[in-house]
């Protein structure tokens, strides 16, 4: 039962359990053919699990893939291998610590300089109920990864991505958004106590609310932003959960979680649908549950805590220096 582990959070826990499984589960396949032969993708956190294999599944297409990474040894290792299944050679692996506001503008630089265009970027990479880590910037650790680094990592390679033509920003969030609250009066968890599943569960209720507000900014322009929901996996992504240390878990959730637990090359589905999907493209500021879009949870859809969420996040970052300093070279 140790690797299964849920990138919902195990939403039943978050909300009392009131959702059924089958809804959190995210069915299905891309069954678009399309090919990104020349297209430039940046995948997030694509040394393990989801966002490896949406790395293969997109080099499969003959895309350029940047599999960009915290540990660089397993990043290297997983290039290696997709390099090998696909016989696609531009498959690279670049260091990228979401934990680092310096780490990604270091990223940032490299890929506005030395890559001609970026048409695709997955926003892949989680923290799940983690201990109260703070990042290198004092950010709490699920929301400073799982949102104001990516939120930094998008707006530094939006110039790039507009000039690039039609690209497509993919966030990766969970369905335990719906159990998420946004408390702008403590959102790196300083001032009550930390509760590591409301952190996670606020982190992705912000990718959410993210990626509408970014859409609605993006009007007018040939780049996309959607959200998704990818389903319960088999990841590593779980491993602060502790479920496999339970006896319970072991033996009554493990004969459960096996009929509807995906593997990780079936969860990567929804992200190789919303980055290659001919019939998504000029679709912006949706939320998907597997292949499917769905409404998010009503929070996610209030205009005014995206406006707020947008402009707090930009703050903490120092957004508008950030993108002072990585101008092209």
């Amino acid at each position: 039962m140790n690797k299964y582990i849920v990138r919902a959070s195990m939403v039943g826990t978050c909300v009392g359990g009131a959702i059924l499984l089958k809804d959190y589960t995210g069915g299905g396949s891309c069954q678009s053919k399309a090919s990104i032969t020349g297209q430039t993708v940046i995948v997030t956190g694509a040394n393990t699990g989801i966002g490896k294999e949406t790395a293969l599944e997109l080099a499969k297409r003959g895309g350029r893939i940047i599999m960009a990474c915290r540990d660089m040894g397993k990043c290297e290792n997983a290039a290696r291998e997709i390099r090998g299944k696909t016989l696609n050679h531009n498959v690279f692996a670049k260091q990228l610590d979401l934990a680092s506001s310096k780490s990604i503008k270091e990223f940032a630089k490299t890929m506005i300089n030395e890559e001609e265009h970026v048409d695709i970027l997955i926003n892949n990479a989680a923290v799940m109920r983690c201990p109260y880590w703070k990042t290198e910037d004092n950010f709490e650790m699920q929301f400073g990864v799982n949102h104001l680094g990516h939120f930094l990592l998008t707006n530094l390679l939006l110039k790039k991505m507009k000039e690039s033509g039609n690209s497509r920003i993919i966030n990766v969030s969970s369905l335990a958004h719906i159990a998420g609250d946004i408390d702008f009066d403590d959102l790196n968890w300083e001032k009550k106590k930390f509760n590591t599943k409301a952190a996670y569960c606020q982190s992705k209720l912000a990718n959410v609310i993210f990626t509408n507000e970014l859409a609605k900014r993006l009007q007018g322009t040939k780049v996309t932003a959607n959200s998704l929901h990818p389903g319960v996996a088999e990841t590593e992504l779980g491993r602060h959960t502790g479920m496999h240390q339970s006896a319970f878990s072991s033996t009554i959730l493990a004969p459960l979680f096996w009929f509807v637990v995906k593997s990780p090359k079936q969860a990567a589905q929804p992200s190789v649908y919303l980055a290659v999907a001919e019939e998504l493209q000029g679709v912006s500021g949706k939320y998907f549950n597997g292949l499917k879009e769905k409404k998010p949870a009503p929070q996610a859809l209030d205009e005014e805590t995206a406006r707020k969420l947008w402009e707090e996040s930009a703050r903490l970052v120092h957004l508008d220096e950030a993108l002072s300093e990585c101008k092209a070279l």
